[in-house]
């Protein structure tokens, strides 16, 4: 069982830049870990994912502003976001998934982007 705890979100206006951490803790083996977003009554999208062996997956509507990194040590995912627009205004949810592809999710932070 593995435990997220996300932090970082917030409001900023149009171009700004916010850093969202989610630490994860218990006994699980990762495969990758990740970043999705939930817009009030959109579906949750995959916003940035970093596998293990080094794959890492945008949204092509982040790509060139937002980065994702990772402490693996510390078993902790990072999401830079520059340059945010009004669009990036979402719950964002940390995402583990393990080697028996079981998703594990945090419990959310909100990011609003004002313009």
């Amino acid at each position: 069982q593995a435990q997220l705890v996300e932090s970082g979100g917030g409001q900023v206006q149009a171009g700004g830049s916010l850093r969202l951490t989610c630490t994860a803790s218990g006994r699980t083996s990762i495969v990758a870990m990740g970043w999705y977003r939930q817009a009030p009554e959109k579906q949750r999208e995959l916003v940035a994912r970093m596998a293990t062996g080094g794959r890492i997956d945008y949204a092509d509507s982040v790509k060139d502003r937002f980065t994702i990194s990772t402490n693996k040590a510390r078993n902790t995912v990072y999401l830079q976001m520059n340059n945010l627009k009004p669009e990036d205004t979402a719950a964002y949810y940390c995402n583990l998934r393990d080697y028996s592809s079981r998703d594990y999710w945090g419990q959310g932070t909100q990011v609003t982007v004002s313009s």
